[in-house]
């Protein structure tokens, strides 16, 4: 996934990003910290209520991806709560499909792993020293926390014998989240959808100004325009990806494409990580099912030519360049929003970035922080 996200020219503010010179800063020290009180209340408030904000987030986010859609929808005659409806019920099927098509390859996997542990290590045999080191030197830390906790007068931790139920507790305690979630996002995009531009019309009706009116229409259309470009462009190179993966998978005769692909597509939302998860997996499946050493890293080195052509090479091509983010800044945020959120807030982390990026530059008070956050 190639890291993007900026508009080449600004007819809100006049001038092109790199021909902007004076980028005005807040100068009023009261406004400095009403806006800092205001961003950390803003992100407290998201961090407790997750349950909450994510899904709303998410769905703002799918809107942004299915309004072109919605509107073809709306173009060939059909009301805008029958579109919204029909966009809500093909993106469900599609979740539905993708679990059903994913859900017996991930199943026979699962069961494979267990015998094929011996040939990994075989396999890897070249890592067991520095994986000793590693383990002996754990062991230390373990056994001097052990010591501390003895010198302080605390009961070292006793395995309890409920770990299988604990595991059991965990899953469905996860599935009930997901489908709560799930829920929450699909209701607040259906309404979304049906609202379509309403609040808009509502900041434009309470504008003093004809001239005030048309610069937010126009903004808003710029940042929308810009952020859909931006949503659907990596959808579809995510999805190719996909489906490269898949093919690669099946000619070297990992197997199970359908499962690979999927991983790749969801994997290349997030940056950096995903695709060195990626690499791992592939290494994995490779050195399970393919006998000869030398043809078992043909996968990984597959995937990664893949995703190397894909990030550095077509997506900045389609977008033009336009859209540039600083790698360490997607790092953070990638960290950051994984600490809020788990792994949702680590896909949805650049995106989140990127659109924040393309509203600072719309938007001229905010232009420094745009270009802060450029590469």
């Amino acid at each position: 996934m190639s890291i993007t996200a900026q508009p080449e020219t600004d007819p809100a503010i006049g001038a092109t990003p790199d021909a902007r010179v004076e980028m005005p800063l807040p100068s009023d020290p009261i406004v400095i910290f009403l806006g800092g009180i205001f961003v950390l209340a803003l992100l407290a408030t998201a961090y407790a209520a997750a349950e909450i904000a994510f899904p709303l987030v998410f769905a703002i986010t799918l809107r942004l991806l299915l309004q072109s859609a919605q509107r073809f929808l709306e173009r060939y005659g059909a009301p805008r709560p029958l579109a919204a409806l029909l966009l809500i019920l093909a993106l469900l099927a599609a979740i539905v499909a993708i679990g059903t098509a994913i859900s017996g390859p991930a199943n026979s996997w699962a069961a494979k792993l267990p015998a094929g542990i011996p040939k990994l290590q075989e396999r890897l045999v070249f890592l067991r020293a520095p994986i000793d080191t590693l383990q002996r030197f754990l062991r230390q830390v373990q056994d001097m926390g052990v010591q501390d906790m003895g010198a302080l007068g605390a009961a070292p931790p006793t395995p309890t014998g409920q770990g299988g139920a604990a595991a059991l507790t965990a899953l469905f305690s996860g599935a009930r989240s997901f489908a709560s979630g799930l829920f929450t996002t699909l209701l607040f995009l259906y309404f979304f959808l049906v609202s379509g531009d309403s609040f808009l019309r509502r900041l434009v009706e309470i504008l003093p100004s004809f001239s005030s009116k048309r610069q937010a229409v126009d903004i808003a259309q710029q940042i929308e325009g810009d952020i859909t470009v931006y949503l659907v462009t990596i959808t579809i190179m995510n999805a190719s990806v996909g489906l490269a993966t898949g093919a690669v998978m099946w000619l070297t005769g990992v197997g199970d494409p359908v499962l690979w692909g999927t991983l790749a597509f969801l994997l290349n939302y997030v940056p950096i990580v995903g695709p060195g998860v990626g690499a791992v997996l592939f290494l994995f499946a490779g050195l399970l099912t393919i006998d000869s050493l030398g043809q078992a890293f043909l996968p990984v080195a597959l995937y990664l030519a893949i995703h190397l052509v894909e990030g550095q090479a077509v997506t900045p091509m389609l977008l033009a360049r336009r859209f540039t983010l600083n790698p360490v800044l997607v790092i953070v945020s990638l960290v950051f929003w994984f600490w809020m959120w788990g792994i949702p807030g680590a896909i949805l982390s650049v995106p989140m970035l990127a659109i924040a990026k393309i509203v600072c530059d719309r938007i001229r008070p905010l232009a420094a922080l745009g270009h802060f956050l450029a590469e």
